[in-house]
């Protein structure tokens, strides 16, 4: 069972922050071959969602507040570790994302940045592709927004 834990960027311990940093870099620095900076500085204004099973973190998003990113609420960096790939831990993720989302900013739409091999999976959950495919630290990707 996941436990599922939402901070504000003050509120992690540096323990969680360590754990949140090291998966983003396991999966996209390594796994992806993407050697852009992570750290953005929109970690602080966001939300972090944590999954932990175990003493191990499984899953993670950022939720950023409206005017963040871009105009709608956002919900980015979503990371699932390598080896919890497979047992719906993604799928859970993105719908405890989408939850949280909408209870911190109102019933807003939500915008995403997704790599474009998820396509699929992103419009299961209900986005919609709202731009043409784009390059992102070389890996393609298209708007997807959930009404």
């Amino acid at each position: 069972m996941i436990n599922w834990i939402i901070k504000k960027f003050d509120e992690l311990t540096v323990h969680e922050l360590y754990a949140l940093l090291q998966l983003r870099n396991e999966v996209f620095a390594v796994e992806q071959n993407c050697v852009y900076p992570d750290m953005d500085n929109k970690d602080q204004p966001a939300f972090h969602l944590m999954g932990w099973q175990d003493g191990k973190l499984l899953a993670y998003t950022r939720l950023l507040p409206p005017g963040t990113a871009c105009a709608e609420p956002s919900i980015g960096r979503v990371v699932t570790s390598p080896a919890a790939r497979g047992s719906g831990a993604g799928r859970a993720l993105m719908q405890r994302s989408i939850d949280v989302s909408r209870r911190l900013f109102g019933p807003l739409p939500i915008k995403i940045g997704a790599q474009l091999y998820l396509h699929r999976f992103y419009s299961s959950l209900g986005f919609k592709q709202t731009s043409d495919v784009y390059l992102e630290y070389g890996i393609e990707h298209i708007e997807m927004l959930l009404a």
